[in-house]
C-alpha cells in the first residue's frame, strides 16, 4: 500500500485538499507509467532548503523543490522538499497566481520521479509542457478555500 505524507518543517501546512492531490498524483504518475509508492512532501522556508540543499547536494543556493528518489522499477517513492518562500518569489517573478505556482512544483518533484530532468538542453521545455500537462487535469477542488 503506498502512502502520501505532508509535513511541514517552520512554516504552516498549505491548504491543500490531500485527497484531490494524492488522485491528481497517482494520474499523472499513470500517465507515465508509473505508480505511487511512498511520496512524502516536506514544505519549508527558504533557510531549511538552503541547509538541505548544502548538506545533501553540495549546492549553496535556494531552490523551490529538492526531491530525493527512491523509486524501484515502475513504482515511484521519494521525499521531496519544497520551500514555500522560493514558492511565493516564483509565482510573483513569473507572474503566476501563488497556488497555481505550489501545484506546479508539487507536479514537478513526481515527473522527476517519473525520470523527466530538467537540466540538459532542451530538458526545461519538456518539463514545463508535462507540467502544463498535469496542470490541465488538476481537480478544481485541490486547494482548500
Amino acid at each position: 500500500m503506498s502512502e502520501i505524507s505532508y509535513l511541514a518543517q517552520g512554516v504552516e501546512l498549505p491548504p491543500i485538499n490531500q485527497t484531490a492531490v494524492n488522485e491528481w498524483i497517482a494520474q499523472v504518475a499513470q500517465r507515465h507509467g508509473r505508480v505511487v509508492g511512498d511520496l512524502t512532501y516536506i514544505f519549508c522556508n527558504d533557510e531549511k532548503i538552503l541547509e538541505v540543499n548544502r548538506q545533501y547536494l553540495q549546492h549553496d543556493y535556494f531552490t523551490d523543490i529538492i526531491t530525493f528518489d527512491y523509486s524501484s522499477r515502475k513504482r515511484i517513492s521519494g521525499d521531496m522538499f519544497i520551500s514555500l518562500d522560493t514558492i511565493k518569489s516564483n509565482a510573483e517573478l513569473f507572474k503566476r497566481a501563488y497556488n497555481e505556482e505550489l501545484m506546479r512544483v508539487i507536479i514537478h518533484g513526481v515527473l522527476h520521479l517519473c525520470g523527466i530532468n530538467d537540466k540538459g538542453p532542451g530538458e526545461r521545455e519538456i518539463m514545463e509542457m508535462h507540467e502544463n500537462e498535469a496542470l490541465a487535469i488538476l481537480p478544481n477542488n485541490a486547494i482548500e478555500r
